[in-house]
């Protein structure tokens, strides 16, 4: 196989985080299956497929409120008038087996040449911009002082883009500064920005994120659901959607600050302590369903738990400077959200987004199964691993006749049309964010 080439450098990490997730991730068990030259190839060419954005913008479509071929015709229209392909039409695929998904193929990367005056932007900014964003205000961290609105410069790293706003405006304002700073037209990694895009028909979501609640199952018909997660985003409003509306005990609780309006499909949002959502002395009456948490135990028919993570696994991502110990926080906030599965009815099903074993939990089977099997390290036997779903950020092989070898990148959009549909979808279900998925019945 030929050595893979990168438009930007690898993830950086703080030394100390960086040994400790080597040493992770080429654990014994990998390395007595693969070699430990091997072992460590795999870990540094994942560092470099983080700082690069996914093959797809994947968008989960509200078809509780439109069939799915309307709401695809209308964001093909929406694109043509934004422009956003220069007058050409990108492929809009359906996903073959999650039937709310619609996938748009990144074009990139594009030989955009830099231009001044030379703008920088923080690292989350331009992995927004990586992703579709224009750059917002308050991303700019440094402007040339004669830079007035109108001006075409280029970003680090991002692409080249039109001034909105003057320097002044963005630095020697009293108010608090909001809006698009600089409009993006020439981007290293071209896809539509969806800011107001059909706001009540897609909504953006990283593809694994969406697989999350197909596998956990929920159906219209009255049955309840509780999710748990530590901020308002795509997998708390997954399950409701599901349901189509049918369903009032669609329940979601979020440890962040609910942003105001906040509006949730067939469900009711609590700011909630999460870890405290049990009430045990009320075990007993397992169909007392209060109006918020804390719950009794076994009230709900599937439990999903969005568990506190580092987000190490998002794409793009060329920085993330957090101390070795911020990083290790995160196990015991997830042992500390465990309880939820007192919250799940015997015979009910629960999603887990961590891979600690449960003595009342039995490993299932998941549908769709679109990822990997689990990665070795965990100590668990052959069949345990394929029960799992783990989605890799390195892209692998496809084994499609003619399918290259995987690169951070995309053919130009003459060489998408050209591609099979069988061939993109395969791409578009292996090059995405790092995830990982359990599906447990409580026995």
């Amino acid at each position: 196989m030929r050595k893979k080439t990168f438009v930007f450098p690898k993830l950086t990490l703080r030394p100390e985080a960086q040994e400790y997730l080597r040493n992770v991730f080429t654990n014994k068990e990998l390395v007595a299956a693969v070699g430990h030259e091997e072992a460590e190839s795999r870990f540094d060419e994942l560092l470099c497929h983080l700082s690069h954005p996914p093959s797809f913008t994947c968008v989960r479509a509200s078809t509780h409120l439109e069939p799915l071929d309307v709401i695809r015709e209308r964001l093909l229209e929406k694109l043509r008038q934004m422009g956003c392909y220069n007058g050409g039409d990108i492929p809009v695929l359906s996903h073959t087996q999650l039937p709310d998904v619609l996938l748009l193929h990144v074009i990139g990367p594009r030989p955009a040449l830099p231009e001044n005056p030379e703008v920088i932007v923080g690292a989350q900014c331009g992995n927004a911009v990586l992703r579709g964003a224009h750059v917002f205000a308050p991303g700019i961290l440094s402007a040339p002082k004669y830079m007035k609105a109108g001006d075409k410069g280029n970003k680090v790293f991002v692409g080249n883009g039109v001034a909105e706003m003057a320097r002044a405006d963005i630095f020697c304002s009293d108010e608090p500064v909001k809006g698009v700073g600089i409009r993006m037209v020439e981007p290293v990694y071209l896809s539509p920005s969806f800011d107001d895009l059909l706001p009540s028909l897609v909504f953006l979501q990283n593809l694994p994120s969406v697989v999350v609640g197909h596998v956990l199952g929920p159906r219209p018909g009255g049955e309840g659901s509780w999710t748990c997660a530590r901020r308002p985003g795509g997998r708390p409003r997954t399950s409701p959607a599901l349901m189509k509306g049918s369903d009032q005990r669609a329940r979601v609780s979020v440890s962040a600050r609910l942003p105001r309006p906040y509006s949730w499909t067939a469900s009711r949002a609590y700011c909630f302590n999460s870890i405290q959502a049990v009430r045990t002395e009320h075990a007993q009456k397992p169909d007392a369903v209060t109006d918020g948490p804390p719950f009794p135990e076994e009230s709900f028919d599937r439990v999903l738990l969005d568990a506190p993570c580092s987000g190490l696994g998002q794409r793009p991502n060329m920085g993330c400077f957090w101390s070795l110990r911020e990083i290790r926080s995160y196990q015991p906030l997830q042992r500390q959200a465990l309880p939820h599965v007192r919250l799940l009815k015997r015979g009910g099903t629960g999603g887990l987004g961590i891979g600690h074993s449960f003595p009342c939990l039995t490993l299932q089977p998941q549908e769709p199964h679109i990822g990997g099997e689990g990665m070795l390290g965990a100590g668990l036997s052959q069949d345990q691993l394929r029960l799992l779903q783990r989605f890799s950020p390195v892209r692998e092989p496809s084994g499609l006749p003619g399918d290259p070898d995987p690169e951070p990148g995309a053919p130009p959009l003459t060489g998408i049309k050209e591609m099979e549909p069988a061939r993109l979808l395969q791409q578009a279900n292996t090059d995405t964010i790092g995830f990982f998925i359990a599906k447990f019945v409580k026995t």
